[in-house]
């Protein structure tokens, strides 16, 4: 019989297209919070959600997450919709676009039982990034949070919640976090004039979840902000009044080596203020960090901001994919990626 307990602090994956035994032991552990999926645990539709069901059978609480915002940052693929990167969306025009392609990315998520995925990008492109570029919405920060704000609103239709990325900004910087620690330089009356603006405006929105960029804007603290407790908790919660969930970014980055070992990295990120940690292509690591948490207590405010995060319907796969609505939104979209191949 399974033992309900509230899900942890912890995020972690699976390698491969079923789970281990050995993974649902660590499913089990009381840290383990939430699954993140990847593009090789996908084969099918079929298969991802065997997959899915068997993770919610071995602990029914987990969250299950995964980044399929289009384009490049698209996890499932054949048998799924080919979402266009995010910066296609502005020459269009098409601000119902926009909505339904938010509404189609969700539903076919949720049709196989993914609860969220980590989208939208809010970051404002400035034409330097190595990792974001077309992810943004755009150069300007009126377009992005127009555009990320109607992607959300369909997300909301479709039962999901949204995670907010890469808070407060990674858009200023060259360097890829996954690679190396970048430093913006920038002093905050830029952030404020340009790259905060998004996050304001979708958190006035209700956005749900925030993750933290891993990057150290040095002008303003030492740490990066995913480590921050002035960016998390002074700026954040307080000065922007964010109620909602905020996960780290992945603690196997280049850019999150600044705090040290993985359980360091862990404790420091939760200490800062994350309800919730992402340890991912790194199983030893994810072992570690799950044993040293394990005594770790979950606060009811923070149960109360992830249990947001869950999937609020189910959607039936076969009807979503019959109803009119999808078949012209999948036409859509396939037009404009013609368009711009």
């Amino acid at each position: 019989m399974h033992l309900k307990l509230p899900p942890g602090p912890v995020m972690i994956d699976v390698e491969g297209t079923t789970v281990t035994l050995d993974e649902q032991e660590r499913l089990r552990q009381p840290a383990a919070g939430g699954v993140i999926l990847f593009r090789r645990n996908y084969e099918s539709p079929e298969q991802i959600i065997e997959l899915v069901a068997t993770i919610r059978a071995t602990r029914p609480e987990l969250l299950i997450a995964v980044d399929h915002e289009g384009g490049r940052v698209q996890r499932f693929r054949e048998g799924f919709t080919r979402l266009p990167p995010a910066a296609r969306y502005e020459a269009t025009g098409d601000i119902d676009l926009v909505e339904k392609s938010g509404w189609l990315m969700a539903a076919e998520l949720r049709a196989i039982d993914v609860d969220f995925s980590f989208a939208p990008v809010l970051d404002v492109e400035c034409g330097i990034s190595q990792v974001i570029g077309d992810r943004a919405f755009g150069t300007k920060p009126e377009t992005v949070a127009r555009l990320a704000g109607a992607f959300t609103q369909g997300m909301r239709r479709a039962g999901m919640a949204a995670v907010g990325k890469h808070f407060p900004g990674h858009g200023g910087v060259v360097e890829d976090s996954h690679l190396a620690l970048p430093v913006d330089q920038r002093p905050m009356s830029a952030l404020e004039q340009r790259d905060l603006k998004p996050f304001r405006t979708l958190l006035a929105e209700g956005l749900e979840g925030i993750m933290p960029a891993h990057v150290i804007y040095e002008q303003i603290d030492a740490s990066p902000a995913g480590f921050s407790p002035y960016w998390i908790q002074q700026v954040l919660r307080q000065q922007l009044g964010f109620t909602g969930a905020i996960f780290s970014d992945d603690l196997s980055m280049a850019g999150a080596a600044y705090a040290g070992g993985y359980v360091d990295r862990a404790r420091l990120a939760l200490d800062a203020g994350c309800d919730m940690v992402l340890v991912c292509n790194a199983p030893g690591a994810a072992t570690e960090v799950l044993d040293a948490l394990a005594k770790e207590e979950t606060s009811a405010h923070r149960l109360s901001r992830l249990e947001r995060m869950r999937g609020r319907f189910p959607i039936d796969r076969n009807a979503l994919l019959a109803s009119p609505e999808w078949q012209e939104v999948s036409s859509r979209i396939a037009r404009l990626n013609e368009e711009t191949a």
